[in-house]
């Protein structure tokens, strides 16, 4: 019976964080949530040119006539070896979306 009461108390107290953290944010729908900040490490995080196609979610022939096509993708060259930074990649894809 006192464990039911843990139970109860522990699931009033999750449900009164969750309700204050949207209330907080209730004005302001940009704010970043505590699961956003699990993706700031995708932030400096590189990508191989050969794993490319992995991230966008495309055959690896598709990524590589998308990379020919537009040569102003976001890469960087280290060692001669070609690698993409996530975040940049990702939101050079975004704004690819939305000029078509």
């Amino acid at each position: 019976m006192d464990f039911d009461f843990f139970w109860l108390a522990l699931g009033i107290a999750i449900a009164g964080y969750c309700i204050g953290e949207g209330l907080k944010n209730f004005k302001n729908p940009n704010a970043k949530n505590p699961i956003d900040f699990l993706d700031e490490d995708d932030e400096h995080e590189l990508i191989k040119e050969n794993e490319v196609h992995y991230f966008m979610g495309i055959a690896k022939e598709d990524a590589k006539s998308l990379i020919e096509e537009y040569p102003d993708i976001p890469h960087i060259v280290i060692n001669e070896k070609v690698y993409y930074p996530k975040a940049k990649l990702r939101q050079w894809l975004l704004s690819l979306g939305d000029e078509k």
